[in-house]
């Protein structure tokens, strides 16, 4: 009898046996898809530019790498005030390439301590990334 029952299970398996085959195959086949994804790392995402004088323009780089395993696309790099700019690649990142956000801080209108962020904002799933600099901009 019980013979029997396990016949009927195997040749008529319940609908649930369907869901865990299906669950099961779409990790097997997606689990790829789940865990590709870019990551945007930076060497150092903090700059000191220490003490420059009032008038000057200074450039900084901050080097990234793309730790991830699918490009990394960079969308958007804002700065806060308008007397920074931001340069970045535009193109795909491939994964383990390096590659670099080029600041310019004109200082002509500041002066003082100062601490600046830039907003990164990528494919990575953490995004957007923060970079920071700071210094002392000396009165003319």
């Amino acid at each position: 009898m019980a013979q029997n029952k396990i016949h009927k299970l195997l040749k008529n398996p319940p609908l649930t046996w369907g869901i865990f085959y299906f669950i099961s195959l779409m990790l097997l086949f997606g689990q790829n898809n789940l865990f590709a994804q870019s990551k945007l790392k930076f060497s150092d995402s903090k700059k000191n530019f220490g003490f420059v004088k009032q008038g000057n323009v200074v450039n900084m780089e901050f080097e990234f790498i793309n730790n991830g395993n699918q490009p990394l696309i960079i969308t958007e790099a804002k700065a806060e005030c308008s007397c920074t700019t931001v340069e970045f690649p535009k193109q795909p990142i491939a994964p383990s390439q390096k590659n670099k956000i080029i600041v310019k801080f004109d200082t002509k209108t500041v002066y003082d301590r100062q601490d600046r962020i830039v907003e990164v904002s990528s494919n990575d799933l953490n995004s957007p990334s923060f970079i920071r600099f700071k210094g002392v901009v000396l009165k003319k």
